[in-house]
């Protein structure tokens, strides 16, 4: 019996890349899975691929979308994976739009489903996972605009958003967790390793290979797994080719 058996899952972001292997995962573990995400065309692609597979093809950052999505499936689990491109400009040369792409996606998504999770609409035990970044810890390159701002304050919702749960008696959990790598082979990924090298002056291929203790898609999703487990103190977590820990 997998460790999710008999329990609902949602996905928010979950057509591609890192939120798509979390569905599968969650899928092997036994669970009732719902993939949200705002295309269409991948969701349906997802559909005929992910057997039992449910699918809402929904704007995270919409305000109505935790109804939408809570109408859809209740879950036991939530991992909010939506998020945006980064910029890839210099500072200079970012616009104000450009620059907070992260926050009016990443952020937004999450604080409207952390909101939405403390105001009753999932129940006690309760799980939410932010998928967040390494960026919060290092910053990012300069031409990433707010990026490393939006995914440092997923952490920091995931604090606040525990810190309520604990004081009103909820029983639910709120979590952040941070690939600590760049991944290739995922949409994000690959703009963002195209982007960086760029910038550096140097090949992708250089690029990675200056990389080391790189996480993938299935290790984050695996993390997400384990989180689920619900066992682990703290709400903040690295995910790296070494294996998940608790943020220091």
């Amino acid at each position: 019996m997998g460790s999710l058996q008999g329990q609902n899952v949602v996905v928010v972001g979950g057509s591609r890349g890192v939120g798509r292997s979390i569905v599968e995962a969650a899928l092997r573990e036994g669970a009732t899975v719902l993939a949200a995400a705002r295309g269409a065309a991948a969701l349906k692609e997802l559909s005929w691929e992910a057997s039992g597979v449910r699918t809402l093809a929904v704007d995270a950052k919409q305000e109505a979308a935790p109804d939408t999505v809570f109408a859809a499936l209740e879950p036991d689990v939530l991992v909010i994976c939506a998020g945006a491109f980064a910029p890839s400009a210099p500072l200079q040369d970012q616009s104000w739009d450009q620059f907070s792409a992260n926050w009016e996606m990443d952020v937004k998504a999450s604080f409207l489903f952390c909101q939405a999770a403390l105001r009753g609409r999932m129940k006690s035990g309760g799980r939410v996972v932010l998928i967040s970044s390494g960026a919060a810890f290092s910053g990012g390159p300069p031409n990433s605009g707010g990026y490393s701002g939006a995914k440092r304050m997923q952490m920091v919702l995931a604090a606040h958003g525990q810190k309520e749960a604990h004081r009103l008696g909820l029983g639910l959990r709120f979590m952040a967790l941070a690939p600590m790598r760049i991944m290739a082979g995922t949409g994000v990924g690959q703009r963002g390793i195209e982007g960086v090298s760029t910038y550096l002056g140097i090949s992708p291929a250089d690029f990675l290979a200056s990389m080391t203790d790189m996480q993938t898609p299935a290790d984050v999703a695996n993390a997400v797994v384990a989180l689920a487990g619900g066992k682990l103190q703290g709400t903040a977590f690295t995910v790296s080719g070494s294996g998940l820990a608790a943020a220091a």
